[in-house]
C-alpha cells in the first residue's frame, strides 16, 4: 500500500468521522488522531521519512497564519498577562515538571528531556476550538485559549531549538546564546516588516488564483527566511499575519476573503490529517523495532508525562487564577475569571499539530529519539481523546455554555448593522435609495422575516431552472453559465438563514 493510497483511504475515514463528530457534537481532532493510528496499523502501510525542517514549515506555518490573521492585536495586548503567564511561564514550567519526571525515573540527559519537555508543553486550542464552535463560552476564555495557541508554540520552539543545539554541541557557548536572545525580539521585527511589504504587493493579485496562491508563498517564505536569519520562525509568522490584518481595509475584495477563507480551511485540515498518518506511523515503527523491555519503559515513562503535563496546567491554572484575583482586589489587574472558567482553561491543555510536527524535525540521530517520539505521540493521543471529548461534558456541567448570550450578541450586531446601512441612506433620495431603504427594512432582527426569504428562494430556484434551460438549448457557453450560476449563488447566500451561510468542519 503506497503512501498515496494510505492518505486516500485516511482521507475516506476522516470525512465519515466527521460526519459522526458533528452529530454528536464531539472535537474532530481526538477523532482523527486515533483514525491515524488505526490505518497506519494497517498491514503494508508505508513508512515514508520527512525532513525535519520541512516538517516544521510546512505543518506549523499555514496553521499559525490561519489563526494569527483572525486574531485582533487590540484583544493580545487588553489579556497580556494571562496570555504572557500562559505562552511563556506555562510552556516553562511544564518543561521544568517534564525534566523533573524523567530525573526521577529514567534519568535521561538534561538536553533531552528538556527537549522532550518543549516538544510536549504547548498546548493546541484546535480541539478546543472545535468545541467551543458548537458551545460558546465567555468571549475572554475564547480569546485566551485561541491566543495561547499564538504564542505558546515561540516559546517551546524556541526551547527546543535551545536544547537541540546544547545537545549538539556539548554545551551552551556565548554565540548561540546571542543569537537565542534575538530570536523572539528579531522574528517580531521582521514579521512586522515582511508583512508590511506584503500588504503593498497584495493588491497586485487581488481577486486571482496567483493572488491565493501568493498566500501560501509568502506564509512558508516568512518561516524560512527567518530560520535562515537564526530568527523566532514562529513569532516571525504570527506578527506577520497580523500586521497584514492589521493593515486591511474596508475596501478589501470580499470575492478574495471569501475564497481564501474556504482554500485555507481546507488545507489546514488536510494538514492535520496527513500529520497524523506521518505519526502514526512513526509510531508503529517505533513498537516495531522496541523490545519488550524497551516498550514497557516507554510506555510507563509516556504515562507519567502524560499525566504530568495535564496535572500542571491544572495546577498552573488555579494558582493563576488566585494570583490574579488578589491583583484584582489590589486595583492591578483586569476582572478574574470564576473558578469555573479556570478548571475550564486549565482543563483545554490538548496537545496536537504542533508537537507532532516538533517531534518530526528530531534529527534521526538524536539520543533516545524513538523514547521521545513515542512519548510525544501518547501525549498528543491521550489528551485529544481523554480531554477533548471531556470539554463539552464540563462546559455543560460548570453551567459556562452561552449560547443565549451568543445568538443575542449576533441579533444586535446585525441589527446594528442593518441600521447603519440606513443611517447612511438618511439623506440620500431618489428611486435607487429607496429601493435599497425598502430592502434593509424588509429585515426583521438583523435577518431576512421566513415569508420573505422564503419567496426569495423560490425566484432564485426559477432562475436556476432557466438558467439551466439556456444552457441546455446552448443559448450560453459554459463559462457564461458558470459566472451567471455563481452570481444566483452569492443572491442566495446573502439571504441564507445562518446555518446555510456556515462552514463547519465538525
Amino acid at each position: 500500500m503506497s503512501f498515496f493510497e494510505t492518505l486516500v483511504a485516511l482521507l475516506a475515514v476522516a470525512i465519515v468521522l466527521l460526519q459522526v463528530t458533528r452529530r454528536l457534537r464531539l472535537p474532530y481532532p481526538g477523532i482523527l488522531a486515533a483514525s491515524g493510528v488505526a490505518v497506519a496499523m494497517l498491514p503494508g502501510a508505508p513508512s515514508i521519512p520527512i525532513d525535519p525542517p520541512t516538517a516544521l514549515a510546512l505543518f506549523i506555518a499555514p496553521v499559525l497564519v490561519d489563526s494569527a490573521y483572525d486574531f485582533p492585536l487590540q484583544t493580545a495586548k487588553r489579556m497580556f498577562l494571562p496570555l504572557f503567564f500562559y505562552a511563556v511561564i506555562a510552556v516553562l514550567v511544564t518543561t521544568g515538571v517534564v525534566v523533573t519526571l524523567s530525573a526521577l525515573t529514567i534519568a535521561l540527559p538534561v538536553a533531552v528531556a528538556v527537549t522532550l519537555g518543549a516538544i510536549v508543553a504547548p498546548p493546541d486550542a484546535a480541539a478546543a476550538t472545535a468545541v467551543l464552535t458548537n458551545l460558546p463560552v465567555a468571549r475572554r476564555v475564547d480569546a485566551l485559549l485561541k491566543g495561547e495557541s499564538l504564542f505558546n508554540d515561540a516559546t517551546a520552539l524556541l526551547l527546543f531549538s535551545a536544547a537541540l543545539t546544547v545537545q549538539a554541541n556539548g554545551g551552551l557557548d556565548g554565540p548561540t546564546m546571542l543569537r537565542i536572545g534575538i530570536a523572539a525580539p528579531g522574528g517580531i521585527l521582521f514579521g512586522v516588516a515582511f508583512g508590511f511589504l506584503l500588504s503593498r504587493i497584495r493588491p497586485v493579485a487581488e481577486n486571482t488564483i496567483g493572488g491565493t496562491l501568493l498566500q501560501f508563498v509568502y506564509t512558508f517564505a516568512t518561516w524560512l527566511i527567518a530560520e535562515r536569519l537564526h530568527l523566532s520562525a514562529v513569532l516571525a509568522t504570527v506578527s506577520s499575519a497580523m500586521t497584514i490584518a492589521a493593515l486591511t481595509t474596508v475596501d478589501a475584495s470580499p470575492r478574495m476573503r471569501v475564497h481564501s477563507f474556504a482554500v485555507w480551511t481546507t488545507v489546514v485540515f488536510l494538514l492535520n490529517v496527513v500529520a497524523f498518518l506521518l505519526m502514526g506511523m512513526q509510531a508503529r515503527r517505533i513498537i516495531e523495532a522496541m523490545s519488550g523491555d524497551q516498550l514497557y519503559r516507554a510506555s510507563g515513562f509516556a504515562l507519567l508525562v502524560v499525566g504530568g503535563v495535564i496535572g500542571a496546567r491544572l495546577i498552573m491554572a488555579l494558582l493563576f487564577h488566585f494570583f490574579v484575583v488578589l491583583q484584582y482586589k489590589r486595583g492591578r489587574a483586569l476582572a478574574p475569571f470564576n473558578i469555573g472558567e479556570t478548571i475550564l482553561v486549565g482543563w483545554s491543555g490538548m496537545r496536537g499539530l504542533v508537537t507532532l510536527a516538533t517531534a518530526f524535525a528530531l534529527p534521526a540521530d538524536f539520543p533516545e529519539r524513538d523514547l521521545v517520539v513515542l512519548t510525544a505521540f501518547s501525549v498528543v493521543l491521550a489528551t485529544l481523546v481523554l480531554q477533548g471529548a471531556t470539554l463539552a461534558p464540563l462546559i455543560h456541567f460548570l453551567k459556562l455554555g452561552r449560547q443565549k448570550e451568543y445568538r443575542t450578541e449576533l441579533e444586535n450586531a446585525r441589527k446594528s448593522l442593518v441600521k447603519a446601512a440606513l443611517d447612511e441612506l438618511e439623506s440620500v433620495d431618489g428611486s435607487s435609495a429607496g429601493a435599497i431603504r425598502t430592502t434593509y427594512t424588509t429585515f426583521s432582527d438583523g435577518v431576512l422575516d421566513a415569508a420573505h426569504r422564503e419567496l426569495l428562494h423560490s425566484t432564485m430556484r426559477a432562475q436556476r431552472q432557466h438558467l439551466d434551460d439556456l444552457r441546455d438549448r446552448d443559448h450560453i457557453g459554459p463559462q457564461h453559465y458558470l459566472e451567471l450560476q455563481e452570481d444566483l449563488d452569492w443572491q442566495q447566500l446573502a439571504v441564507g438563514s445562518e446555518e446555510e451561510r456556515r462552514l463547519t468542519e465538525s
